[in-house]
């Protein structure tokens, strides 16, 4: 149930919507009302489930669009968006960017970090995060940026179907930061303005320690485990023109949503997957567990034959 709340969480923040808005169209769900120069809409299509559309992107009419739906990692768990559509002229686009991720933890469940995480080992705010990402891009902080109260009050809703799908597990947390920031830089001679939003969603997972009540086999030592991930959302245009752009994608609701039908059967595929690691992992664990029984009986039988021979040979030397 937690992993369930987690995949359901990162769906909806990486540029797809479930029962939830999408942050990437913070003014609204869908397409809303045309714009003066009117709206299309794009799909991105799913190649591991016979190219089922898996999201639309509404975007100005006319405006180019490029975009694929990334299949998970290691550290980001779940599939996302990756677009970018520009205007006619080339100068403005809006770019929903590769969710990043890291982890770190303590004790054996945290031995085996993957491999495609940031080289961050520690929990970072959404603020700090938008300005690691503006050094990693060679743009200019210029400052942060308010978080309008109508996402805030869908991040508080998203909490809150999370609480209800996985209770108050204490070994289980899942937190969720929004933030946006102002950046600047330089496209030849252009002055160029742009905004970076972002939804960092983390969990923590907590490991009790076990005793292994077989003789020579070493107790489980506690484990804590962190993962974070990142999904951005990057607007940029001329410093004339940025305010236009931003309050275009906002007010028509610009942006992307995924399909409900999608969604139902990537949740029930993955269900079904986990259902099947969970089996195995529980297969794998009892034919150790035997195993070491096993291994411990025959080693108790062959000190008990040579006990039995060390005495024997006693009572022939005594005789």
């Amino acid at each position: 149930q937690f992993k369930l709340a987690t995949i359901l969480i990162a769906l909806t923040f990486f540029g797809c919507k479930g029962r939830l808005q999408p942050l990437a169209a913070s003014g609204g769900e869908g397409a809303g009302n045309a714009s003066s120069g009117g709206t299309q809409v794009e799909y991105l299509t799913d190649p591991t489930m016979n190219n089922m559309n898996a999201l639309s992107i509404t975007i100005p009419a006319k405006w180019h669009f490029q975009g694929v739906l990334m299949q998970s990692g290691n550290c980001v768990s779940t599939p996302f968006a990756v677009f970018r559509t520009t205007s006619p002229d080339g100068l403005s686009f809006v770019e929903r960017m590769p969710a990043l991720g890291w982890a770190w933890g303590t004790g054996p469940a945290a031995a085996h970090e993957p491999k495609d995480c940031l080289p961050l080992k520690g929990p970072m705010s959404a603020q700090d995060f938008l300005k690691y990402v503006s050094e990693a891009m060679h743009l200019e902080y210029a400052g942060d940026l308010p978080v309008p109260a109508a996402d805030l009050a869908k991040l508080q809703r998203a909490q809150e179907e999370a609480r209800g799908i996985y209770g108050n597990n204490s070994g289980s947390q899942i937190k969720q930061e929004l933030a946006r920031a102002a950046v600047r830089y330089k496209n030849g001679t252009f002055a160029m303005k742009g905004e970076l939003r972002t939804n960092v969603v983390c969990s923590e997972m907590n490991w009790p320690g076990m005793r292994s009540g077989v003789r020579g086999v070493p107790d489980r030592a506690p484990s804590t485990t962190h993962q974070c991930s990142g999904g951005i959302t990057y607007f940029s245009a001329p410093e004339k023109q940025f305010e236009e752009l931003t309050h275009e994608w906002d007010s028509q609701g610009l942006g992307g949503k995924a399909e409900s039908a999608w969604m139902s059967a990537w949740v029930r595929r993955n269900k079904e997957q986990g259902d099947r690691m969970v089996a195995q992992i529980r297969e794998r664990s009892e034919a150790q567990l035997a195993a070491q029984r096993q291994q411990f009986a025959q080693s108790q039988a062959l000190q008990q034959h040579m006990h039995e021979d060390f005495l024997a040979t006693m009572q022939r030397g005594t005789d």
